[in-house]
Formats: C-alpha cells, sequence, structure tokens
C-alpha cells in the first residue's frame, strides 16, 4: 500500500509540473484573441463608447436628447421636445429610439412616432470644445436630423437640417466632508 501512495505522489508531481510547464507563455507575443473574444481594441472602443452616453442639446432651450450607448454599439434613448400641435403645444413629448447604433465615432438613431412626428438622425460624435469630460460640450453629436410628420390623410413630409448637439455638464462631485 506504501509503494502504491509513492507512485501516486510521484505521478502527481509529475502531472503538476508538466502543466505547469504548459501553461508558461512560450514567447513574449500576447495570444491573440480568439474569435468571439474582444481584443483590446476593441475594450478601448467600447469604453470610448460609453464616454459618449449622456444627455445633449436638442433643437431648441429646454429640449434635449438622452443617448446611451450600450454593448456592441447599441444605442439606446430618447428626444424630450416640446409639443407643436393645437393639442399638445408646450407639453413635453418623448420620443423613444426604436433603432441606435454607434459604429466607431459615426451614430444614427430613428425614434417612434409621437403625435405623428418622428425623427432620424445620421452623423458623427466628436471632441468638442469642452476642455474637461464633464464639462459642456465636451462632445458634439454633428448630423443630419429630418424631422418627419404625417397629416391626417398619412401624406408624410420631410424637413431635413444639420445640427449640432452639445453635450450637457455634468453635475460635480459633491466636496468630501471636512475632518476636525
Amino acid at each position: 500500500m506504501k509503494q502504491w501512495r509513492t507512485i501516486f505522489t510521484l505521478w502527481l508531481a509529475f502531472l503538476v509540473a508538466t502543466l505547469s510547464s504548459m501553461a508558461l507563455p512560450q514567447d513574449s507575443k500576447p495570444a491573440a484573441p480568439q474569435s468571439g473574444e474582444p481584443s483590446a481594441s476593441d475594450a478601448k472602443d467600447s469604453r470610448a463608447g460609453s464616454d459618449y452616453s449622456g444627455m445633449y442639446s436638442f433643437l431648441k432651450e429646454g429640449e434635449f436628447v438622452q443617448v446611451t450607448v450600450e454593448d456592441a454599439g447599441r444605442v439606446t434613448g430618447f428626444i424630450s421636445r416640446y409639443g407643436q400641435g393645437e393639442s399638445d403645444s408646450g407639453a413635453f413629448l418623448d420620443h423613444f429610439f426604436k433603432m441606435g447604433k454607434l459604429d466607431g465615432d459615426k451614430l444614427s438613431f430613428a425614434t417612434q412616432t409621437v403625435h405623428a412626428v418622428w425623427f432620424e438622425f445620421k452623423g458623427t460624435v466628436e471632441r468638442g470644445e469642452g476642455k474637461n469630460p464633464g464639462d459642456e460640450a465636451y462632445y458634439v453629436i454633428k448630423g443630419i436630423l429630418t424631422e418627419n410628420t404625417s397629416d391626417a390623410n398619412k401624406k408624410v413630409s420631410s424637413h431635413v437640417q444639420q445640427v449640432v448637439f452639445r453635450m450637457f455638464p455634468q453635475d460635480a462631485a459633491p466636496a468630501p466632508a471636512a475632518r476636525d
């Protein structure tokens, strides 16, 4: 019985040593990512995309676009704007994104229809004139906004315009409490 323990112990030591040597890198090159695994540049792009998430100005004072960049460039959000019709004049209307995508710095989205109006956007997200993250206009969204309107006869009219939406400033973190 003692002989079997010795053989088993030696075999186990040999197995551990063999597996350990196989796990050590043989050269200094990093292994290429397996298909489906994110690379370091993908992680950087993903992080940069999430930096674009936030609230941006819209067409009029008090209106805004909320943009949230999620995994794989999927974009969710909404446009909050003042109603302009007889029944909704002055009321806030929220147009949620039915489709949104960020590919690098290229942004596109389309909203759901609210009171016969919907929006489509194609453009880019760029660094703005804000000096530090959290400053107003640290990022800006530039591109073509199409406002589509459907009348009672289902006739669609479109208004296309160049736009620049500026990121709202982020609230500063509260100052730490003073210690005695």
